[in-house]
């Protein structure tokens, strides 16, 4: 009963399990495989609420109690709606790192940073419009401010502001309310649930399928101390409860909760395998392409927790890298 509780609140420990039972029984490492030559370790990345901050030393408690002192470079940047000072960071931010020197450097800084990704359900307001999103059966719903002063920026890159058509949105979180900065994206012209139909097939082969990787700011996970992993669009609805899955351009394979796989930066050539952690319902109906050193083929592949993001070199205002995925 106990087991059956703990799968039912968190369903990828279910995959996880499948997964080492299969490598038992078919004789194989459940290991992730090694790293190739052409491919680097991933960043160190400490997240938590900041507590203190100075000019030149910051202190988190991570979401297991542990509280972290990290040196910060004299380079170092910060955002938090903006660029800002690290020393200005304010008390109570809830704040993601990337690390140098084994986790005890830290060199960038985002601070209550959200990503908004989701159906539009309806529209109101002149000056700051508030939109009412639909992120999802397995994501809460959504409602965010679009401040008139990022409306116009927001408006060109997602000219259709209505019932129906993709947002992507990457802003602050205040106070409990979500403030759109920044386009993640630019909006897709059908609706949500017209997504073209995927050219080709995945073909399965050791190399692996290119396309885009996105962050999502899968709050859910994390209030159950799940920082690293990855939702994927083409999983089983049974498995997942997620009837909105199965649905992706990209031409992607089915995979369970649980499987490991192996995501690689090709702008930088960070790599980690990871597991699939949620149903990446959203990121499959965008048939977008991402722009960072070159142009990627059409279609999000994995939507990466934002730990994981920037483990691989990921900017969190950028919102995209060019990837390279394959079995763990």
């Amino acid at each position: 009963m106990r087991l059956e509780s703990v799968e039912g609140a968190m369903p990828y420990r279910a995959g996880e399990r499948r997964r080492k039972l299969a490598a038992a029984v078919l004789g194989r490492d459940p290991r992730p495989a090694p790293r190739s030559p052409e491919e680097t370790e991933p960043f160190d990345v400490v997240s938590g609420d900041l507590l203190d901050v100075s000019p030149h030393l910051i202190i988190l408690e991570t979401a297991d109690g542990e509280q972290r002192r990290l040196v910060i470079a004299p380079w170092a940047t910060a955002w938090r709606g903006g660029t800002v000072a690290p020393g200005d960071l304010p008390a109570g931010a809830r704040v993601v790192v990337r690390a140098l020197r084994g986790g005890t450097v830290a060199e960038r800084i985002w601070a209550d940073i959200t990503r908004i990704t989701g159906v539009i359900r309806e529209v109101g307001g002149r000056r700051d419009l508030t939109v009412e999103l639909d992120c999802g059966p397995h994501r809460r719903e959504r409602s965010i401010v679009v401040p008139y002063r990022s409306s116009g920026r927001i408006r060109v890159r997602h000219p259709k502001l209505e019932p129906g058509y993709l947002f992507d949105a990457i802003g602050l979180l205040d106070q409990g309310t979500s403030f759109a900065h920044l386009p993640a994206t630019s909006q897709p012209p059908y609706r949500a649930a017209a997504v073209p139909p995927p050219q080709a097939t995945y073909g399965g082969s050791d190399t692996g399928i290119s396309g885009t990787a996105v962050w999502a700011d899968l709050t859910d996970l994390a209030e159950e101390g799940i920082t690293e992993g990855l939702a994927y669009p083409m999983l089983e609805r049974e498995d997942t409860g997620c009837d909105d899955a199965g649905v992706s351009c990209a031409g992607l394979p089915y995979l369970a909760l649980g499987s490991l796989l192996r995501v690689r930066n090709v702008c930088d050539g960070r790599a980690d395998a990871l597991p699939i952690v949620a149903c990446g319902c959203l990121a499959g109906r965008f048939c977008d392409r991402c722009l960072e050193c070159g142009t990627s083929p059409r279609g999000r592949i994995v939507e990466l927790t934002a730990c994981s993001y920037v483990a691989l070199g990921g900017d969190l205002t950028k919102g995209c890298f060019n990837a390279r995925v394959g079995l763990g």
